[in-house]
This record gives structure tokens, sequence and C-alpha cells, in this order.
């Protein structure tokens, strides 16, 4: 998830930078997170810090999920936003299907790949193996790396990152 961000953040809010106005905090996976954000919320120090926490849905009912991870946030803490991909972060991959063949050519060859690209990304069970299959390579992170560097958000079908992109602007502009 980190690696998609870093290149996709820059294309999203260019006029913000990794380091001087956004820092990604990576875990080690869903229960990692569950467990880290909220002390790192309650003793992060920094006025006027803002927290996006970001998970990928992985089959829960979205809503119930989001309520659960916004219940566990400390009161009267930093503004925060929760956003829920679904299913996984690898399904905004198959929603610009240009940038996994311009990173994997040899996708375009795959017997599903016409009809991959005319579903909805976010209705994919598992994009993560889909996205294996496609690619021929099981390395997830420079997988991500390779495709986010390549999305063109404004293309992208996945309607799970189009609103993550635009409450990420919403939340960050105002």
């Amino acid at each position: 998830m980190g690696q998609t961000l870093r290149n996709l953040l820059p294309k999203v809010c260019p006029e913000f930078r990794e380091f001087e106005h956004w820092l990604i905090l990576n875990h080690q996976g869903k229960s990692d997170l569950e467990r880290s954000f909220p002390k790192k919320m309650r003793n992060w120090q920094e006025p006027g810090i803002k927290f996006i926490i970001l998970r990928d849905n992985d089959g829960s009912d979205c809503r119930d999920l989001k309520l659960r991870m916004v219940s566990k946030a400390p009161p009267d803490t930093h503004e925060f936003q929760v956003r829920i991909v679904c299913q996984e972060l690898e399904s905004w991959f198959p929603g610009d299907m240009q940038a996994v063949t311009e990173a994997y050519p040899a996708a375009k060859t795959n017997q599903h790949f016409k009809s991959l690209s005319k579903q909805d990304p976010d209705q994919f069970p598992n994009a993560s193996d889909l996205i294996k299959q496609l690619t021929g390579t099981g390395a997830k992170i420079m997988r991500a790396e390779e495709i986010a560097r390549r999305m063109e958000p404004a293309q992208n079908r996945s309607t799970s990152f189009h609103v993550f992109v635009s409450g990420l602007r919403k939340f960050l502009t105002d």
C-alpha cells in the first residue's frame, strides 16, 4: 500500500510533497494497523496534523468496518478520516489496465485481459491474485510500484479509488 500511495499521491495532489506535507506510516497488516493507529494519533504532538487511515475491506461490510475503525480513534484527537478500499488496494490496478500493460506488456496476452478490462474492478474478490496472474510476478511491492507509477488517476475505473481521491483532496484542502 505504501509504494502505491507514494507513486499516486504526487499525481493526485501535486501541490503536496512527501515529508513536507504528508508521511506514510506502514503497518504489518490489518491487525497491526488497528492496534497501533490509535496510539499514534494519541501520541503525535505536531499541531495541525491530520490522519488518513486507509484499510483494505477484504470482504467485510464497508460501513461496519469504517464505523469500527472510527470508534478506535481516541476522543478529542487530531482531525482524521477513515477510508476503506473495496475489496483491496490491488483492485485499483485493473481499474487502469493501460498502466498494468505499460508496466507488464505481457498482461495483454492473458486470456482474461479483455473481459477484465470491462468488469468493475471493485468487485474482484481477490485482485492481488488476479494482478499476479496478469503480470506473471509474485513480487507484490515491486508490482505495485511499477503499476502505480504509470497510473493516470483520471482514467481509473475503480469507484473505490475515486472515493479515496476525492475524499483525500477535500480533506487536505479544507
